[in-house]
């Protein structure tokens, strides 16, 4: 193992067990998968209100033999952490509680990583295990305009916030890809202009696309309600942007690093308590 599965506050009771059965697999764009699950399961899954909801999806390590059927918060009350099962945070993208059915995208390249590879090769029947959902944010009613920022691993995110917006919405959206082949289709107001970022084969968390994309826009008049999310060190030169440049409120924004470069989540995690992973 690189790591140690990642630690939490979280408990069976904050953050419950759902297992769903993989659905369909659909190809969004270049580099991203989308599952849809349902089945029996989704009758555990207790949706909430937040428009950036997320889970944690629960990989197995294969080496280790876990009790049947798997369940996570019993394997870290009786077993030592070095066995746990790893975890990877992913947005809830859709929910479809009439159907029974939730979406989470996944970005792919190659065998990197590991929610990836296994979303890549997702068939109808396999297992989906999460804990949660978790959440927190919402767009202000009250604002003039929104101005959104993403990279990839956020688009689902932020695509989730942008079609929960109000059909007289106005403002930016900054989205960071690596080509045009990873465009998608996003259902947004006609007054929210979608600006996609093409880094041209440069690898994603380096250069300054996003940051500097927000920092020369033409900001709309009025007050703006931010969601900004994405590699941590895009997230901290947004941080300037939008605190030290443009002098905004922290009730104004909401700014989350989803990843950092050359981290894997469990390093990751762990690093948010320390001064280099604090934003």
């Amino acid at each position: 193992m690189t790591s140690l599965p990642a630690d939490t506050t979280a408990t069976k009771k904050s953050r419950p067990q759902v297992t769903l059965t993989v659905l369909r697999r659909e190809q969004l764009s270049a580099h991203m998968v989308r599952i849809v699950a349902g089945g029996a399961g989704f009758a555990d899954y207790v949706n909430n209100d937040f428009v950036d909801r997320y889970v944690k999806i629960v990989f197995p390590q294969p080496e280790v033999d876990y009790p049947r059927p798997v369940d996570l918060w019993a394997i870290r009350e009786t077993m030592p952490r070095e066995l746990w099962p790893h975890t990877r945070t992913y947005t809830v993208r859709w929910v479809d509680t009439a159907a029974g059915e939730l979406a989470i995208d996944f970005v792919v390249h190659g065998d990197e990583g590991l929610a990836g590879p296994w979303a890549a090769a997702a068939e109808p029947g396999d297992s989906l295990i999460f804990t949660g959902p978790g959440g927190g944010y919402n767009p202000d009613p009250a604002a003039d305009w929104y101005l959104l920022a993403a990279d990839e691993a956020a688009l689902p995110a932020v695509a989730a916030v942008i079609e929960s917006l109000p059909a007289h919405a106005r403002g930016l959206a900054f989205l960071e890809v690596d080509s045009g082949a990873d465009v998608q289709p996003i259902s947004a107001p006609a007054g929210l202009e979608l600006v996609w970022l093409q880094r041209g084969g440069v690898p994603a968390g380096e250069g300054d696309l996003l940051v500097e994309a927000v920092r020369n826009a033409d900001w709309p008049d009025g007050r703006v309600d931010v969601f900004a999310h994405g590699e941590r060190g895009y997230m901290k030169g947004l941080r300037e942007v939008l605190f030290g440049e443009r002098g905004l409120d922290r009730s104004q924004v909401s700014l989350s690093g989803y990843w950092a470069k050359g981290r894997v989540e469990d390093v990751f995690q762990a690093e948010k308590k320390l001064p280099i992973g604090k934003i």
